[in-house]
């Protein structure tokens, strides 16, 4: 298989979560490989500034992201 195959291939199995800090229902949720990295060319503008808020918002708005698996 070839590598960014591969990578699509696990990005379907799990998703990097930043949870609200301060509303439980509110957070973001990206495609991502088992150790949580996220294909950033892959996504489209809105979802990659997204992406990117989120990252800059941890501590401020949005919890530490985990890594979860996609059923």
């Amino acid at each position: 298989m070839e590598h960014s195959s591969r990578f699509a291939a696990d990005q379907a199995s799990f998703e990097l979560r930043f949870q609200s800090l301060f509303n439980a229902r509110c957070g973001y949720v990206f495609p991502c490989d088992a150790d949580g990295t996220v294909a950033i060319d892959q996504l489209c503008e809105r979802r990659r500034d997204n992406y990117l808020y989120a990252r800059a918002m941890v501590g401020r708005e949005l919890s530490t992201p985990v890594v979860l698996a996609v059923a």
